[in-house]
C-alpha cells in the first residue's frame, strides 16, 4: 500500500541488505538512469570490477552486464556476490541523501542476511569494500564448484513450533552415513528453517522425517542448486580456515561500527570492534539466525525496516508473514471474549505463533512495522527531485 512520508514514518530506523540468489539485479537495470543512482551504481560496479580482477582475474564489466541483463548462474557465482554488494552500497549512498542528517539519525542499526551481513560489516565502517569482499570472492569459486551437488529444503510446521534439535540430530544421522552432508543453513522463523543438502540426502530427510518429526511438519524441496554456505558442507574445500587465515592480514578497523549491526551470525548485536576477524570466519560455516535478529529488532522497538539492495526477498517476506499471521491472531474474537486457551485451540495451524504470542509481547509489535524496499521506491520516481521525492514516497506496509 501507499503511504505519504513513509521515509519520516519511523523513529527507530533498522536498515537491512539482501543476500544472494538465484536472480541477483532486480531493477538495478531500471535505475541506471536514476538521477539518485546512475553515478553512484557506475562508480561502485566499476570499483567491484576492478576488484574481480585483481583477486580472481576476471575481465568483467558488471554495469554492463547489469545493463544487458545477463542473467545469474552458478558460473557467474563470484561477480554476482560483486554486483550485489555494490548495488548495495550504492544504495546506501541514496538512502543518506534521501534521508537527511535528521533521518540518518533515527537510524538505530544495521543488519543483513547472509551476504548483507558483509555490506553492513562496510557500511559501518570496520572493513573497507575491498578488505572485506576480497576473501568472500577468492572463497567464491570453490562455494561454486561444491553448488552442481547442493540441494536446498523448506522444513515447515503447521501446527507446533519446529524441534530444531531432532532436526539437527536427524542431519547428523543421516550426515553419518556417508552419502553427504546435510545441515540447518537458516533458521526463519519457529516454525521454518532451510536445509542444505548434498547428493540426495534432503530427499532422504524427507523420506524419513516422518519417524521422529509429527505429522504437521513437511519438507518442499527448492528446484535450484545452491553454493553451500553456512553450513558445514564448505569444510570440503576447507573454505572456513582459508577465510581466517585471509582475515588474519586483512585491515579491520579496532573500533566500534559507526552503526550497530545485528547479525545473523550472532542473532544479536554482536560486532564490537575486536571481533571483526572472528564473525567474519564464522560467518562461512555458522547457519543464519534470522529469526532471532527479527525478535531482536522487535524487542528493540524497530518501527521500520529499510530495505536495501535488489530485490530483497528473505527478510521482507519473513517480516510481512510474521506480521500478517499476528494480525489474524489478534483478529480473532476469542482472543477478547474465550481467553488464550481457546484463542490457541481455534488457531491450531498457527499453534506455534499463538504459544510464543501468550508470553512475548514483542511479537505484537510486528503488524506496526513498516517497511520500505528501496529500489521500488526509487523506480516508481523516476523523475522527482529530492525535495519533491520527500513528499511522494511509497511504503511497503505488511497488510
Amino acid at each position: 500500500m501507499n503511504a505519504p512520508n513513509s521515509f519520516q514514518a519511523g523513529n527507530r530506523i533498522a536498515v537491512s541488505f539482501r543476500g544472494y540468489n538465484v536472480t541477483n539485479a532486480g531493477k538495478t537495470r531500471e535505475l541506471l538512469s536514476h538521477p539518485l543512482l546512475k553515478d553512484r551504481l557506475r562508480d561502485r560496479l566499476a570499483e567491484a570490477s576492478r576488484l574481480c580482477h585483481d583477486v580472481l582475474g576476471l575481465q568483467v564489466d558488471l554495469y554492463k552486464d547489469v545493463a544487458e541483463g545477463r542473467p545469474s548462474s552458478l558460473e557467474t557465482y563470484s561477480p554476482d556476490l560483486a554486483t550485489i554488494v555494490a548495488t548495495e552500497l550504492a544504495h546506501w549512498d541514496a538512502l543518506r541523501d534521501i534521508l537527511g542528517k535528521d533521518g540518518c539519525s533515527r537510524i538505530r542499526l544495521l543488519t543483513g542476511y547472509s551476504l548483507g551481513e558483509v555490506t553492513a560489516v562496510i557500511v559501518a565502517g570496520l572493513m573497507s569494500f575491498e578488505a572485506a569482499m576480497a576473501p568472500i570472492l577468492e572463497l567464491s569459486v570453490d562455494a561454486a564448484v561444491l553448488a552442481p551437488a547442493v540441494s536446498m529444503g523448506i522444513v515447515f510446521s503447521r501446527g507446533p513450533s519446529l524441534d530444531v534439535e531432532v532436526i539437527r540430530e536427524k542431519c547428523i544421522d543421516l550426515t553419518a552415513r556417508g552419502n553427504g552432508i546435510i545441515a540447518i543453513s537458516t533458521y526463519l522463523s519457529p516454525n521454518t528453517v532451510l536445509l542444505m543438502g548434498e547428493g540426495d540426502t534432503v530427499d532422504q530427510f524427507k523420506a524419513e522425517m516422518a519417524d521422529c518429526l509429527p505429522r504437521s511438519v513437511h519438507l518442499r524441496k527448492n528446484p535450484h542448486h545452491w553454493p553451500p554456505l553456512h553450513t558445514p558442507i564448505v569444510l570440503k574445500k576447507h573454505l572456513r580456515d582459508r577465510a581466517a587465515v585471509m582475515l588474519q592480514t586483512a585491515e579491520c578497523k579496532p573500533i566500534l561500527p559507526e552503526l550497530p549491526i545485528l547479525s545473523c551470525v550472532e542473532g544479536d548485536i554482536a560486532y564490537n570492534g575486536r571481533n571483526t576477524r572472528h564473525l567474519m570466519t564464522d560467518w562461512v560455516d555458522h547457519p543464519q539466525l534470522l529469526w532471532d535478529c527479527v525478535h531482536a529488532m522487535l524487542c528493540m522497538g524497530i518501527d521500520q525496516v529499510i530495505h536495501l539492495g535488489p530485490e530483497p526477498n528473505i527478510l521482507p517476506a519473513t517480516l510481512t508473514r510474521l506480521a500478517d499471521n499476528v494480525q489474524s491472531q489478534l483478529d480473532k474474537p476469542s482472543w477478547y471474549s474465550y481467553g488464550l486457551r481457546t484463542f490457541s485451540r481455534l488457531t491450531a495451524d498457527r499453534r506455534w505463533l499463538a504459544n510464543l504470542i501468550s508470553r512475548d509481547a514483542a511479537l505484537l509489535r510486528a503488524p506496526f512495522v513498516k517497511q520500505v524496499i528501496l529500489e521500488d521506491w526509487l523506480v516508481e520516481s523516476p523523475d522527482a527531485t529530492e525535495a519533491e521525492r520527500a513528499k511522494a514516497e511509497k511504503t511497503t506496509e505488511p497488510a
